[in-house]
């Protein structure tokens, strides 16, 4: 298994190649471009057998890949940002005909104002599409996830689209060591994508994606919801058919860092999870009881897992790169309703960090699990903003 330099834009290029796609069609959007570009320089040296569509939009994109994936290609495309919104309908078309597509998202603030730093708004506002949302913390996950992705998406108890999501230039354009597994590996794990029982066919056609009745759409509906639910077992069983491969356990819902013994928990997603790791092991030395709960798939929401991972905690710090207005950040919100739906007695507070690529040091991550703590923080349904400036 070679290590290779790569950014997590490339090792998402790489994830495509060793998944062995068939179609790629996109359209370019800072800071995503880079992803497709070196898929096309695969294709036109022959190194991937596929085609690539360029087209007019990030709409058009989604279009093509939901045509490919329903004639049986396995079908990749990438966005970030106002590029994602623009799609944002055919999102909903793919995951209602139930097409295994993956997409990465390199995550990136809205505008206005114009914003190419990240925030995890773009991703979160498709939360409720009815595609699986994972979030990666680094490019290493970005290949694994997306390689992943493919087996869990293309899964009969599932079949639904995957969203692969990573932060900008944190992670997009940062080069790091990445395991790259063998073909031959990646070949076992996910054999080529087979034809489903709704793939179009010339020589038996059939009406597909017409007008539904009341007495009939709710049904639609509901086997999304339960689709979904399937996949919190497919989830995991990827992740440890894939180490039992590679030798690397780079997956699963969530990974519980220390929170075994914690009193406090943080929880998060995305590239922070590296500067709050450190945080707590710096923390613990000095006899603070701290643990990390990373959430790697936000969709499904891992209720179950985040609730185990938790009930010992007397406080819980959430950490949201985004925010729902008029509320608080979507990762808490979930947060909140898992507490209460498992009745477990917990102080969350919701803190709002990096928004629009506003910077955190790991010294506000630690002054702020520090006064937690020290019980030294407002009411928890207080919604703390982390480096706000005077408004």
């Amino acid at each position: 298994m070679p290590v290779m330099p790569l950014s997590g834009n490339h090792a998402a290029a790489y994830a495509a190649k060793l998944s062995r796609v068939e179609v790629v069609a996109a359209y370019p959007i800072t800071p995503q471009t880079q992803i497709v570009e070196k898929l096309a320089e695969f294709i036109e040296k022959g190194e991937l057998k596929a085609k690539f569509i360029r087209v007019e939009s990030e709409h058009s994109a989604m279009a093509a890949c939901i045509g490919a994936a329903a004639v049986g290609a396995r079908a990749f495309t990438a966005t970030s940002s106002q590029g994602l919104l623009y799609m944002s309908e055919m999102l909903w078309w793919a995951a209602g005909a139930r097409l295994p597509i993956v997409m990465g998202i390199v995550t990136r603030a809205l505008a206005p104002p114009w914003s190419i730093w990240s925030d995890h708004i773009d991703v979160l506002s498709q939360r409720d599409t009815g595609w699986i949302i994972a979030f990666a913390e680094n490019a290493q996950e970005v290949l694994d996830l997306i390689i992943q992705g493919f087996k869990i998406s293309e899964n009969d108890r599932v079949l639904l689209p995957l969203i692969v999501a990573w932060d900008a230039f944190d992670v997009s354009h940062t080069i790091e060591p990445v395991d790259v597994p063998n073909q031959n590996v990646v070949d076992e794990f996910l054999p080529k994508r087979r034809k489903y029982r709704h793939t179009l066919d010339v020589e038996n056609p059939f009406s597909y994606g017409n007008l539904a009745y009341p007495k009939d759409y709710m049904e639609f509906r509901y086997s999304i919801y339960d689709s979904m639910l399937r996949a919190k077992d497919v989830i995991e069983q990827c992740a440890a058919e894939y180490d039992r491969l590679t030798g690397r356990y780079s997956g699963g819902l969530i990974e519980n860092y220390l929170c075994d013994d914690a009193d406090i928990v943080a929880i998060a997603m995305g590239s922070i999870s590296g500067d709050l790791k450190v945080v707590v092991d710096k923390l613990r030395k000095q006899g603070v009881k701290v643990g990390f709960c990373r959430i790697r798939y936000f969709r499904p929401f891992p209720s179950e897992a985040l609730a185990k991972c938790i009930e010992d905690a007397k406080t819980i710090l959430v950490f949201d790169r985004d925010i729902s207005f008029g509320s608080e950040g979507a990762l808490c919100l979930e947060v909140r309703a898992t507490v209460n739906r498992e009745g477990l007695d917990k102080r969350v507070y919701g803190i709002i960090y990096g928004i629009g690529g506003r910077e955190v040091r790991q010294k506000d991550l630690e002054n702020i699990i520090v006064k937690a703590y020290k019980e030294e923080l407002n009411h928890p349904r207080k919604l703390l903003w982390l480096n706000l400036k005077h408004v």
